[in-house]
């Protein structure tokens, strides 16, 4: 885009006091250009061809389409069209829903002028843009998942030794020389290295040190 031409913004919203406030709030700004102003998401589908917005500011809750139906619409045709959903409603449901159909920015209808060209920018720049409120909520969704997905693989591992194996784990995680774990098992200190190096190349862990903490953690030995 010429740096002297325009960045064209379209509003969708079926609050015709919620458009009128951001189209007030965009005139005031002198590289953005409101180009069109519509209350609901078929509304948008059919004046996207004729104006041509660089950029949908959009609602979720419209009636009808939803502002995530309409978000997959565009990019499925027009994906060089920039949407940033502005809404009332910050949830985890509607950001996942929205990331998957493509938006560009999410922001809360509270945010102040700066924030809200901010994101019009950065969205125009190639940038995702999302608020603090919005990110904690993705990042926090993110490692909950990750979290679950580590321990469901550590106790797939575990699962993954034999019973000797899990005495020998428990053992020299409780601080026992290998002799002391020999001695107790009743097996020679050759059968307790040959069965440690089993129990490191199966939880892919590098050494005691490493068991140790490995054993904490899945409440094989308490501290």
């Amino acid at each position: 885009m010429n740096k002297s031409e325009k960045i064209k913004v379209m509003l969708v919203d079926d609050h015709t006091l919620i458009r009128d406030a951001l189209g007030s709030m965009l005139h005031q700004a002198d590289d953005l250009q409101v180009v069109g102003s519509v209350s609901s998401g078929e509304e948008l589908i059919g004046k996207l061809g004729s104006v041509n917005p660089d950029v949908v500011l959009m609602d979720i809750m419209l009636k009808g389409m939803t502002g995530i139906e309409a978000t997959r619409w565009i990019k499925e045709r027009t994906p060089k069209v920039k949407v940033i959903l502005v809404s009332s409603e910050v949830k985890k449901e509607f950001v996942s829903a929205g990331i998957q159909a493509g938006i560009d920015g999410y922001l809360p209808k509270d945010v102040e002028k700066a924030t809200l060209l901010t994101a019009i920018h950065s969205v125009m720049n190639g940038e995702k843009y999302f608020n603090e409120a919005v990110t904690q909520l993705v990042f926090e969704d993110f490692y909950k998942k990750e979290k679950n997905s580590v321990d469901v693989q550590r106790q797939l591992k575990l699962t993954d030794l034999s019973k000797r194996e899990l005495e020998v784990l428990t053992l020299i995680a409780s601080g026992k020389t290998n002799k002391e774990v020999a001695d107790e098992l009743f097996i020679s200190t050759k059968t307790v290295d040959s069965h440690k190096m089993h129990i490191l190349d199966k939880l892919g862990l590098k050494n005691t040190a490493e068991l140790v903490k490995y054993a904490i953690k899945n409440n094989l030995i308490s501290v």
